[in-house]
């Protein structure tokens, strides 16, 4: 009950003040000595996550000189000012249980994950966005708190998006949405058969990749990692380490771990498997054209299209 009158209410406002943003954040390498076991083989891995990004950033040109953050990324970002945390929050990339720990964090709360819903953490006002400050605070956060974003293979995003928002019920998604994408592909728009997998994706190819729903936009036009460096880079495959990982730099209670919970508890997590399960519904073109959607995804964040040789069966 207590929990609910939080959440819901959304007149409560946290104030800051410019004394909170001039702490430097502990540097990765500062508190490696501080653990013992995988943190040196974490490390590493960081770096040359961290590495490939920036070589490929300026391979293609992607690093801007100084200018204003992009508001759309700025909204993408949520801080967390009691561990001077900042999260870019990428959908289907475990949003959800990072914004439940976001919580639990901000207001100190003894509760479990598990009882705070999924509707009401991304509905509550509690969390803060970086979009929420004025430019001068928002590079003073940028600068000084520890900055983290995690990624997932994107075709295996892109699935997880289709199940999680064509094939149920959301008043948006599967309405709004879904009838737009019937009125593009169907000559009966009023079908009542749920859009298929290959109307999505020829939906989603048909738009500049500027304009996507966040769900299944472009992770790197999500949180402009050639431009604002992350400290932390972590993955979905491997979310339990790097979570862990995230929860000591910050400072986070040792009793405190990232959740697991799953919106659709009853069905199985979108994997390789089911992924593959699903472009094989594709054309070679609709392949073509996915590839090159997320091909700075694909190269940014290295990952490789384990995919391929059902791609290369397709010419």
């Amino acid at each position: 009950m207590v929990l609910d009158l939080i959440l819901a209410n959304s007149r409560f406002d946290q104030k800051i003040t410019c004394c909170t943003i001039g702490y430097s954040i502990r540097g990765l390498e500062g508190f490696a000595d501080s653990f013992r076991g995988p943190t040196e083989d974490w490390l590493t891995i960081q770096n040359d996550r961290r590495n490939t990004l920036a070589s490929i950033c300026q391979k293609n040109n992607l690093i801007k000189l100084k200018s204003k953050l992009d508001s759309h990324v700025a909204r993408q970002i949520l801080v967390e000012h009691k561990h001077k945390f900042t999260y870019c929050e990428v959908p289907k990339v475990g949003c959800s249980n990072w914004k439940r720990t976001i919580f639990i964090l901000q207001e100190g709360l003894n509760v479990e994950a598990s009882e705070i819903e999924h509707d009401h953490i991304h509905q509550t006002s509690l969390i803060k966005r970086l979009s929420a400050y004025p430019p001068g605070i928002q590079e003073e956060f940028l600068n000084n708190y520890t900055k983290v974003m995690f990624t997932r293979h994107p075709l295996e995003r892109l699935v997880s998006a289709y199940r999680d928002k064509l094939l149920h019920f959301e008043p948006y998604y599967s309405t709004a949405v879904a009838n737009q994408i019937k009125a593009m592909f169907r000559k009966n728009k009023n079908s009542s058969e749920k859009v298929s997998f290959q109307e999505f994706v020829s939906f989603i190819t048909a738009n500049p990749p500027n304009t996507l729903d966040i769900h299944w936009k472009p992770m790197f036009l999500l949180c402009d990692p050639c431009n604002i460096h992350y400290d932390i880079l972590g993955k979905y495959e491997t979310l339990g380490l790097d979570s862990a990982q995230v929860l000591k730099a910050i400072g986070a209670p040792e009793s405190m771990q990232y959740p697991s919970l799953k919106r659709y508890g009853s069905e199985k997590r979108t994997n390789e498997d089911i992924t593959l399960e699903y472009l094989r519904q594709l054309s070679s073109e609709q392949i073509e054209k996915i590839k090159k959607l997320y091909q700075m995804d694909f190269l940014l964040f290295n990952y490789t299209l384990k995919y391929e040789n059902y791609f290369l069966l397709k010419h």
